[in-house]
């Protein structure tokens, strides 16, 4: 095997075996994505690396945010000794990306003469890089950091080691807002240890801080997601309206004209748009907040999402019927919102692990497994769900024809295609998988779409 190159510049080596920054051999601190980032823009010099390209190469399987990009080059500078303003190793291209412009890069074997220690003072003793970074976490620097400074002083000293670190934030008065920042970065950085909040000093403080921290971002990211995902299960739901109409109309003995066909689109779209609303809202928020229970929020994010936009859909539709056209069906909601809900997040829960946490982000033959995981978990749960009598989409719409005089949308004759005089159980369990499967694949598609989710 033919192991990668490091590279050689001014008084630094990137060493790309031991994945390590070292200078005049000494380890810098650097967690594992700021180490590719910064391959990436050394092996693309001296051409602009833009956003999109560093988002899908470093970031390919996690959405974040742009200020993520901008913290990561803020490190790397720091840990450089570069300046922004007259740089000599990364030059921000305004509106486009960033490059690595240091001219004298050699490249070759990096290992011999590179101890790879860690640089003095990193056990935390004594005057140190160590009590400096923690100087910028407490807020004791002057001028005062900013958060996005102190998240970088947390990756560091998780690099130093997190047991360390946490005794010396700990000795340090109004340190609520470290320990919080240490607890949050940990899933960052592989290898961090843990931060314990309970039963510690000021921990109460730390876990409400870092509350507030998760659900503002988690607001911010769940307004982008669910619309996304909500537009897939519309575009879903319209295409099974579309399917279904057209059916229908041709079915033998049917009476449905061609009319029929734009309104059962207009209703599997708004259908589709409004369940997905509430399950892909419900995940987002979860997977936004959580870290160490990521599986387990999802799936409650997702069960609640469905059961509230199932309830809300099931009471204003009933409502609607009885007060306008005096029609009293039994429609799905409640129960069905909550099993769809609940069977979309195991879905994308269990097709997109993340040891670290956060949202992700799968593309090409990830993306299609992510929702093909969640349509097939749908479709299990339509079939379960029809078998024991429970109405979706389909069903409500041919229980309301039934129940109206004149109504050309009954889906009695798709019956005939099977053999069935009616539209009975067979019938009931084919539309309800279909429904089913594009629902879940929709949902999972649009939520997946990485360009509305990171910015």
């Amino acid at each position: 095997m033919v192991l990668p190159p490091g590279y050689r510049f001014a008084d630094f080596v990137v060493s790309r075996r031991r994945r390590q920054v070292l200078r005049a051999g000494a380890a810098l601190p650097l967690i594992p994505r700021y180490f590719d980032l910064l391959v990436l823009l050394i092996e693309r010099r001296p051409n602009v690396v833009t956003r999109r390209e560093i988002f899908d190469e470093v970031w390919r399987d996690v959405i974040v945010s742009d200020g993520a990009l901008t913290q990561a080059i803020r490190t790397l500078r720091r840990t450089l000794g570069d300046d922004s303003r007259e740089p000599v190793f990364i030059r921000t291209v305004s509106r486009r990306g960033y490059s690595f412009v240091f001219d004298d890069v050699r490249e070759g074997d990096d290992d011999p003469g590179i101890p790879g220690q860690p640089a003095e003072g990193a056990d935390g003793k004594g005057d140190s890089p160590v009590l400096a970074l923690v100087d910028r976490l407490v807020s004791g620097a002057d001028p005062a950091p900013t958060l996005d400074d102190r998240r970088e002083a947390a990756e560091q000293l998780h690099g130093f080691g997190t047991e360390a670190a946490l005794a010396l934030i700990a000795a340090r008065p109004g340190h609520a807002d470290a320990l919080a920042i240490m607890r949050d970065t940990r899933w960052t950085v592989p290898g961090a240890g843990p931060v314990p909040l309970w039963g510690q000093p000021e921990g109460f403080k730390a876990a409400r801080r870092l509350i507030q921290w998760r659900a503002r971002d988690a607001l911010r990211v769940t307004r982008r997601r669910w619309a996304q995902a909500a537009g897939g299960a519309s575009c879903a739901g319209a295409f099974a309206g579309l399917v279904g109409g057209a059916l229908l109309t041709m079915a033998p003995s049917s009476a449905a004209p061609a009319t029929a066909i734009p309104v059962l689109m207009l209703l599997g779209a708004v259908s589709g748009f409004g369940g997905a609303a509430g399950v892909a809202a419900g995940i987002a928020a979860a997977e936004a907040v959580a870290r160490s229970r990521r599986s387990l929020a999802i799936l409650v994010g997702g069960s609640l999402g469905g059961l509230a936009i199932g309830a809300t859909l099931q009471a204003v539709a009933g409502w609607t019927l009885e007060s306008v056209v005096g029609l009293s069906v039994e429609l799905g909601g409640a129960l069905e919102g909550l099993c769809l809900g609940a069977a979309v997040a195991a879905g994308y829960a269990a097709s997109t692990s993340l040891k670290e946490g956060g949202i992700a982000a799968p593309s090409g033959a990830a993306r299609w497994k992510t929702a093909g995981a969640c349509a097939l978990a749908c479709c299990v749960t339509a079939v379960a769900l029809s078998l024991a009598g429970r109405p979706l989409v389909g069903g409500s719409i041919n229980a309301v024809a039934q129940a109206s005089a004149g109504s050309q949308v009954a889906l009695t004759p798709l019956g005939l295609w099977i053999g069935e005089p009616a539209f009975g159980p067979v019938a009931r369990t084919i539309v309800a998988a279909a429904e089913g499967a594009l629902f879940g694949f929709g949902l999972a598609w649009g939520l997946t779409r990485r360009g509305g989710g990171r910015r």
